[in-house]
């Protein structure tokens, strides 16, 4: 468990950190842009979680989603270790799993697109939509650090997954309200 007994400690003023292992590294690491995306990823989830009507059925899914990024944070922050240490918080493929398990049961019902669907709607779904994003750029910035390091691969993929769900929630939240979908229009031109 976590303790936190003062938040500041002055020991990041000359812009070097220490990771899980006690390994110090320079604040402008690959592995640190990796996890600072995720901690990104969830405020721009919690944001989405504070707007007005979002479907209560969404509450617990997003707020296990929340917990999970801690997970992939500490994951990115821990670096590899050969053998794998045992104490070492890994994301598994259950927690890949159970966001599918999400993906299934919140596109059910949900029409086919006919084009890419523009990020509009509700506040909620647009809420969504810039937490996908910014979890995109989150996956990205991880597989950038695994081009140096070693990132357990799962952690991306769980990103990669929850950037679908959320999209998909984003769209429920917009068919929940009778609100429709916004389609992209190349060159101006309607899809067909």
């Amino acid at each position: 468990m976590v303790n936190l007994t003062r938040i500041y400690t002055r020991t990041g003023d000359d812009g070097m950190t220490r990771l899980v292992d006690n390994q110090s590294v320079s604040k402008s690491h690959p592995r640190l842009d990796a996890y600072g995306s995720v901690d990104e990823a969830n405020s721009a989830l919690a944001l989405a979680q504070s707007t007005p009507n979002l479907p209560a059925e969404f509450t617990p899914v997003l707020q296990a989603i929340s917990n999970d990024l801690f997970d992939v944070g500490a994951d990115i922050a821990t670096p590899m270790a050969d053998p794998p240490s045992a104490n070492d918080l890994r994301i598994t493929q259950e927690l890949i799993d159970r966001l599918e398990g999400w993906c299934d049961q919140f596109a059910s019902g949900l029409p086919s697109a006919r084009s890419f669907i523009l990020p509009a709607g509700t506040a909620g779904a647009s809420a969504l939509q810039f937490a996908r994003a910014v979890v995109r750029r989150a996956e990205r910035d991880g597989w950038r650090a695994a081009e140096h390091i070693a990132v357990n691969p799962l952690a991306l993929r769980y990103l990669n997954r929850l950037s679908d769900l959320l999209f998909i929630l984003a769209r429920r939240a917009n068919q929940l309200a009778d609100m429709p979908e916004s389609l992209w229009a190349p060159a101006g031109h309607p899809a067909a």
